[in-house]
């Protein structure tokens, strides 16, 4: 049923209500937590919601290892007493990093304007959670059709010197995405780009929702990030705490205004823990609502003569959890899991496999945890076969003696070879356009294709039990199994030793206290550490690892991909030899099989694993080395981009060769168009090439 002629105000008013009556239903509990917060008690939750959270804190790098080792050393403390100290460390020490993020956090916020009567009325607020879906409340935006009437302003804030900032409307497209829930008070809509633009969360970032536990504890701070009675961009910055947790829903106090229906509550790590929806205001013993002068509230005094005694908020977990059980079509799931794995919303965990498919899963005993695909801009298969064969260039690219050959990375066996091959040209051909040179015909690329013959070797190592959600297994839960199964028993070591290079301490707390450790596994600290100090979440960076340990560890597997790629290679000519991720490694290992009248001019490198030693050390060649008969080499990568860490290539064994350092864009670290479409490697790749 539409709602699109009911009274916004009464379903604001709706919210508030039901906001006050659960206020008032748990005045038990925030009694006894404002008692022991006075009483002294910092955080007055149970001893497991503080461990688990500082636990949080310190594998995430929201505290600096070295500040909790001081200060805890200062006084024998047992393990309660320290968790409790870690977290109120983390509220009073903020890294340099807290500014920049929250910034990165604030550029996701936009404001909903709705137009009506030839007016444009500012309406609320939203954030973006994946590339292409914003949520906000769904008194904000109730149907479909109300949506319709409203749109996005991104960057609707002033800048550091105070001047307005430059605004990006975007419509919204509820066609595309719509869910909404009255009592959870959220909605989730689709945004469409602007034309021939890419999707607003690759310009203004997005979310990383998460159904894990640990975000939050009753008396830690909040912060919200909106746009108040329709104003610019503000914050409300900890000057707040959280005084009831229920089921559903947050209390907190913190100084919002109604504008911010539909902000993000963050913690101090800058993760989203809530949906903002609605104040708390006070009532009488005869429910009206009270003004700030003690009188009855009347239509017409509007909400800001409302005596607001605290906020509330939707907790996300439980958004997450609603939105995993709805019907929809693959479509819409499919968009759904661009959210990312932590959300628990990727098909393969709700969904049967298609008809001849393998599972995607691991072995646990008794469960099996759902493999995560690497970042790739590539267009899904949506049914039949897996595309199994590469793609031949033309015969008479330039000029028939040149080949440039792309080579992919991993987990590419459900999209096209046509499709990664155009999108890689794509990316190539911006890159080509900055540096004024002419652009490139997809059908003069090699593209070489193991993507199906990789996934079939790993998933052949593994148990079809049925696939268990997010909420119950964690990416470090999956890692420990990657370790266990590890052909030589290299995968912790890829994974401690790229933690390492990520700045992790080697004598921290996590070894010499036991935190960090213990309850969610060893293998947690420098996968959390490398997800927060990166672009790419902890289940990306978990198989990615898993996949290069695989390719390295078993001959078979390394044989296999191999064929597969020689399969469709040039025999003779000039070789020019582009390649990403697990392809580098790939690439490095193919260059000894190359056949004498195939002349490598040009190797490139971009979002390498190979400056760990973990990986160049059982390279065939074994060891940082010049690949062999390359001409010329270039290696690119992002400072973001954890596959990457370990550039640039430093030792010198690795011969003479060209280091371009590039800043991929926000959620694109790894992405290999992202690589292309930069003017520095685009420049090197064309040069060697003739017209």
């Amino acid at each position: 049923m539409s709602v699109t002629d009911r009274s916004h105000q009464e379903l604001h008013e709706q919210a508030a209500d039901e906001a006050a009556r659960r206020y008032a239903d748990s005045a038990a509990e925030r009694e006894r937590v404002e008692g022991r917060l006075a009483a002294g008690v910092r955080f007055p939750d149970s001893p497991a919601a503080l461990a688990v959270r500082a636990d949080r804190i310190l594998d995430r790098g929201g505290l600096s290892p070295s500040a909790v080792v001081a200060d805890i050393h200062r006084e024998a403390m047992d393990l309660p007493d320290a968790n409790e100290r870690i977290i109120d460390l983390s509220n009073e020490l903020q890294a340099w990093s807290f500014l920049p993020r929250g910034v990165r956090s604030g550029s996701t916020v936009a404001r909903i304007t709705l137009r009506r009567d030839g007016r444009e009325l500012p309406h609320g607020t939203g954030f973006l959670v994946s590339p292409r879906l914003m949520m906000t409340n769904h008194h904000v935006l109730p149907d479909e059709s109300f949506a319709r009437r409203c749109f996005a302003e991104f960057n609707a804030q002033v800048t550091a010197d105070n001047l307005p900032d430059t605004v990006v409307r975007m419509e919204l497209d509820p066609g595309t995405f719509f869910a909404a829930d009255r009592r959870l008070d959220f909605a989730l809509v689709a945004v469409a780009p602007t034309l021939d633009g890419p999707p607003p969360g690759e310009i203004f970032g997005w979310n990383r929702l998460s159904v894990q536990i640990g975000k939050l504890v009753l008396g830690e701070k909040v912060n919200i990030i909106g746009h108040p009675s329709g104003r610019l961009k503000e914050i409300a910055l900890r000057d707040n705490a959280v005084l009831v947790r229920l089921d559903d829903f947050v209390h907190y106090t913190t100084d919002t205004e109604p504008g911010n229906s539909g902000s993000p509550v963050f913690n101090d790590q800058w993760e989203v823990v809530a949906l903002h929806h609605s104040g708390v205001p006070k009532k009488d013993d005869q429910g009206r609502v009270l003004r700030k002068d003690g009188r009855p509230w009347q239509q017409g005094d509007g909400d800001d003569a409302i005596d607001w005694v605290a906020n509330e908020g939707v907790r996300i977990s439980s958004i997450l959890k609603h939105l995993a059980g709805l019907d929809l079509d693959p479509g819409r799931r499919a968009l759904l899991a661009e959210m990312g794995p932590d959300t628990g919303l990727d098909p393969a965990m709700t969904t049967a496999p298609a008809p001849g498919a393998q599972p995607r899963a691991i072995a646990v005993p008794g469960v099996t945890i759902p493999s995560v695909p690497e970042a790739a801009t590539t267009v899904p298969t949506t049914g039949g076969e897996r595309p199994r064969t590469g793609l031949r260039a033309r015969a008479t690219a330039f000029g028939g003696g040149q080949h440039l050959v792309f080579l992919h990375g991993r987990d590419q066996q459900d999209n096209h070879p046509d499709e990664i091959r155009r999108t890689w040209t794509a990316g190539l051909n911006r890159g080509l356009t900055l540096a004024t040179l002419p652009p490139l015909d997809p059908e003069d690329v090699w593209f070489p294709f193991y993507g199906t013959r990789l996934h079939a070797l790993v998933n052949g190592r593994e148990s079809t039990a049925g696939p268990i959600g997010l909420d119950q297994v964690s990416a470090a839960a999956a890692a420990e199994v990657f370790a266990a199964e590890s052909p030589t028993g290299s995968y912790e070591r890829l994974l401690y030793e790229a933690a390492a290079r990520a700045g992790m301490p080697q004598n921290g707390p996590a070894t010499t206290e036991g935190f960090g450790a213990g309850l969610v596994g060893v293998l947690h600290r420098p996968l959390s550490w490398l997800a927060a100090k990166s672009d790419l979440d902890e289940w990306t960076i978990a198989t990615f690892l898993r996949d290069v340990d695989l390719y390295l560890g078993d001959s078979a597997v390394r044989q296999a991909v191999l064929d597969s790629v020689m399969e469709t290679m040039p025999a003779s000519g000039e070789l020019v030899l582009v390649t990403h991720s697990l392809g580098t490694v790939v690439g490095v290992d193919l260059l000894t099989r190359l056949p004498e009248s195939l002349d490598p001019v040009l190797l490139v490198t971009a979002g390498s694993p190979l400056g760990l030693d973990g990986v160049n050390e059982r390279l065939l060649t074994r060891g940082p080395h010049q690949p062999p008969r390359v001409r010329d080499w270039v290696n690119v990568w992002c400072p973001t981009d954890t596959v990457a860490i370990g550039c640039p290539l430093e030792d010198e064994r690795w011969g003479k060769l060209t280091q371009l350092a590039v800043p991929n864009g926000r959620e694109r670290a790894h992405k290999m168009d992202e690589y292309l479409g930069h003017p520095g490697p685009a420049r090197e790749i064309r040069g060697v090439l003739r017209a």
